[in-house]
Formats: structure tokens, sequence, C-alpha cells
């Protein structure tokens, strides 16, 4: 790995160092989304595995929840926290659709493949147990932002029934991943997150969900933010490309960043919280 090629990759992908005013927008979630704990009503910190991180947060629709919408959160598979997304639930439950947020051990503590099996034990309990909140399993999306897009990939490309064969094959019925990495190799090459990564190039390749076909037709979307990188970009025409026969389109964000896309979620103007609501049907 030469110096250029590690500098270009840092560039590309250290997203925090081209926002200057980061420190400011996840200050804004924390307010936004501690509004949202004190007004919506919520189930927080909700047991799904014994491990002390597999926690998660159902915030019910508002009347019969007609969908449930799993948001996986970002931060490199390194850092945030499902509380830091509160916010996305307000407008969300006001359609109707009840929104889960798991939590998820953090690396280097933990590889991205102790993440992905997290992930998939999350999905496994909302299909057994969401019945309790009001929700149908049969109506279950996924959503996800950055390491959280690679998550709402790998969950759609499970086999779900080989994994615990009481469940569906078709389980997650839809995704919208949100500025995704799928291709993992290039990381390899970023030392500024790779140093908690830890990944190899053999590693890499294998949780790429580029490499992994979706295990069903449900549909993918995908969003990317115009000031985005075009490594970010790349990242996205590459799923297209390799998940065509599930890739249902690319919901356009101009003049937003890589934090600042996310925060279309709760916008209920804009054409990524339309896609979400459109994906589910409603």
């Amino acid at each position: 790995m030469t110096d250029a090629t590690s500098a270009f990759y840092d560039g590309q992908y250290n997203a925090r160092a081209m926002i200057p005013d980061h420190p400011q927008i996840f200050a804004r979630w924390k307010v936004r989304s501690q509004e949202a704990r004190a007004q919506l009503p919520c189930h927080l910190d909700i047991p799904y595995g014994a491990g002390k991180s597999e926690r998660l947060d159902i915030f019910p629709a508002a009347g019969k929840s007609e969908a449930l919408l799993v948001f996986i959160h970002g931060g490199y598979w390194r850092s945030l926290d499902k509380g830091d997304f509160s916010f996305l639930a307000r407008e969300f439950n006001r359609r109707g659709v009840t929104v889960a947020l798991p939590n998820y051990a953090l690396c280097p503590k933990v590889g991205i493949e102790d993440i992905v099996k997290q992930n998939l034990l999350a999905i496994a309990w909302l299909w057994h147990y969401g019945a309790r909140y009001g929700v149908n399993p049969g109506r279950l999306y996924m959503a996800g932002h950055s390491a959280g897009g690679h998550l709402t990939a790998m969950m759609l490309a499970a086999r779900w029934n080989v994994y615990m064969p009481e469940l569906p094959y078709n389980l997650i019925k839809g995704g919208l991943a949100i500025s995704g990495i799928y291709d993992l190799e290039p990381l390899v090459q970023a030392p500024f997150v790779n140093q908690d990564l830890k990944l190899d190039k053999a590693t890499a390749h294998r949780l790429s969900p580029v490499h992994i076909p979706p295990a069903t037709t449900a549909p993918l979307y995908t969003a990317v933010g115009g000031d985005e990188s075009d490594e970010f970009k790349r990242q996205a025409a590459l799923i297209a490309r390799t998940w065509r026969y599930a890739f249902a389109g690319e919901i356009p964000a101009p003049g937003r960043n890589h934090l600042t896309v996310v925060e279309e979620l709760a916008n209920p103007g804009s054409a990524l919280f339309r896609g979400a609501i459109g994906m589910m049907g409603l």
C-alpha cells in the first residue's frame, strides 16, 4: 500500500474530515433524539440477546401499525448509538410505521462479522416477538445509514430460513441503504478507519454485499448525498449494478453531505422520506 493510495482512500472515506461542522450536526441529532424519546411512546433498551450491547428501541406507530421499519445506525461500525437516531421515528410513527433501532457492539472490541451476526439476531428477535409491540412481522423493512447501509444490504442477502429454520426466506420485504459501503476492500487501504476495523483483503471481500447475491427480489433502494465523495457515489453505483435484479432505484439527495443526508429521512417533504414510505406501500 503506497502513501498516495492510503491518502486517497482516507480522503474519500473520512466523511467527518470533509464536514467541518460535524460536531454541530451530531449535537443536533442528540437534542432532537432526546426530545423524541421524551415526547413519543417508546420502549427502550429491550434485550434481543445476552450481550450488553444487544438492545433495541421500539417507537410504536400512532394507531394501527402498518409496517415495521428497522433502522441500523452508522458510524463506521465503531461509533454512534441507536439513541442518536430516535429523531427518525416521529414522522414515520405519524404515518402508521413502527420504528425499531437496534444497537450493536463496536469495533475494535468486535469485528464486522460479529456486528453482522448481532443484526441477524436483532431482526430474528423482532420477527419472533414484534407482535408484543403491535407490529406485523410479515411487514418488516430495513433502512440504514453509512455502515448501517452495509448492514442493511447484508440483511437482504441473509438466508433467513437457513439461519433459523422457522423464519421465512423472504423475511425482509425491502431495504433503503443510505450512503452505504458495499465493497469493503477500499477500507483495507484507509488507515484512519482500518486501525479499528482490522480488515484484511480476504475478510473485506467476504463481508462485502457486492460479492453476495441478494437472497430474494425484495427491492433495495439507495441514496447518496449530492455533496458526498466520488467513492460513496461509486459504491452506490456498484451495488446497483451487482444487485440489478433486486435494485429498485436511487433516491436523489442533492445538496446533502454524508451526515445531513440521513436527516432527510425525518423530513416528510423529502424524496427520501417519500421513497421509504413508498417502499412500504403506504
